[in-house]
């Protein structure tokens, strides 16, 4: 099934975006890419920002699959599998990762709903993992914080070279992750 012009946009701007950031993203290219007249672009999208966003959005759903999928796993082992595909998806696609997890000017609703859908969906793992005795009882929210900074930090650090198992830090993402988790388990 051929996807629909916006798909095929927001398509083409996620390509421009892993070819050259932000910058390289253009809604005249877009549109080229896509096989469109310059001007298609506008109908979909108000301007930049907001094609920028619906790719976010796009990236935050494909996110909340995921954690769905994570999900038929054991509690424990479910939070530990939503974290080690976080931190593998943000190494592999590090220009998206900035982009989902950048500044926002633009108040996207599209993109507000996908992160609110994403974040659920690892708050409803990170509870259940509780009830399940796999992970401290308390704030569900504020522990899901915890582990997505720790893991967010992680990605950060390794990203710009400050963080690797056979340099700087002695550890990488995945072995922050898994520390944390056993600290966790010993709480």
């Amino acid at each position: 099934m051929r996807p629909s012009t916006r798909e095929a946009l927001v398509g083409a701007a996620a390509e421009l975006l892993d070819e050259g950031g932000p910058e390289a993203v253009t809604l005249r290219e877009v549109g080229r890419r896509s096989g469109v007249s310059h001007n298609a672009p506008y109908k979909h999208f108000a301007d930049k920002e907001a094609l920028l966003a619906a790719v976010a959005a796009r990236e935050l759903g494909h996110r909340a699959v995921f954690l769905a999928t994570a999900a038929e796993q054991p509690p424990g082992e479910a939070v530990r599998t939503a974290m080690h595909g976080y931190i593998a998806w943000a190494l592999a696609n590090p220009r998206r990762f900035k982009l989902v997890y950048g500044t926002w000017r633009t108040g996207s609703p599209e993109l507000a709903d996908a992160a609110h859908a994403a974040r659920s969906r690892l708050v409803g793992l990170v509870t259940a993992a509780q009830k399940a005795g796999t992970l401290p009882d308390g704030d569900a929210e504020r522990l899901t914080s915890l582990i997505l900074a720790l893991a967010h930090g992680a990605v950060d650090l390794a990203l710009s070279g400050h963080l690797a198992r056979d340099g700087k830090g002695r550890a990488d993402p995945d072995d922050l992750i898994d520390d944390l988790f056993g600290q966790l388990a010993k709480s």
